[in-house]
């Protein structure tokens, strides 16, 4: 398998939607396919590039997609794991968000901003979210908060669902058109408010849309 390419760069190519380029490697010729962010960003021909590498292996194609960091290429499997999510979306979904973004847009259920990457429709986005969400909090700690447990007025944590309870929530809260701050937020204020973790996502989902609607008015 082949993680990891440094050569020169011969030439940029694109073919319909896909893009990428041809990278010389010690006299071999590697066509290895790009987000469009990491295409734009391409050095001109002639220049030195090494990047980090998927090898997908298929009985009709061997292909290669490249990525300028290790974290990007573990987010790419990481995306393309789950049902429904090919290579090219994935490479869609980071075309449009950075590492960093696209973590914190799973985490958050931000469907908005998934829906951005073409090809990504909303049952897409809430799939990522649910089956994404805890892994990417875990695997990618650095790029996001847990927002497990806040803390409350008496300086002790209040816990917040996890699981499944949250993602409905969020899933649910999105759907209606709320952003990911205000839904953060809601379910801070409520679990500061007592409701315990253990409580269903209707008593979760009925508080927090209690919580915003206040916030609002």
């Amino acid at each position: 398998m082949i993680g990891w390419l440094q050569g020169r760069v011969a030439e940029q190519w694109q073919q319909a939607h896909r893009c990428g380029v041809l990278l010389i490697c010690q006299g071999v010729g590697y066509e290895v396919q790009l987000s469009s962010r990491q295409w734009q960003r391409l050095p001109e021909a002639g220049s030195d590039l090494s990047l980090h590498v998927h090898h997908s292996i298929r009985d009709d194609a061997w292909t290669l997609y490249g990525f300028a960091t290790r974290q990007e290429r573990d987010l790419f499997r990481e995306l393309v794991a789950v049902s429904g999510v090919g290579p090219q979306m994935a490479l869609a979904l980071l075309g449009v968000l950075e590492v960093e973004a696209l973590v914190r847009a799973i985490v958050h259920s931000d469907l908005r901003s998934l829906c951005q990457a073409p090809g990504v429709g909303k049952r897409t986005a809430e799939r990522l979210a649910v089956e994404l969400r805890r892994r990417l909090q875990e695997r990618f700690a650095g790029l996001v908060d847990p927002l497990d447990a806040e803390e409350s007025g008496d300086g002790t944590l209040a816990s917040a669902p996890s699981g499944p309870c949250r993602d409905e929530v969020q899933i649910t809260l999105a759907a209606l058109g709320y952003e990911p701050l205000e839904i953060h937020r809601a379910l801070r204020a409520v679990a500061a408010g007592g409701l315990a973790e253990a409580d269903g996502p209707d008593d979760w989902l009925r508080e927090c849309l209690r919580w915003l609607s206040r916030a609002v008015a």
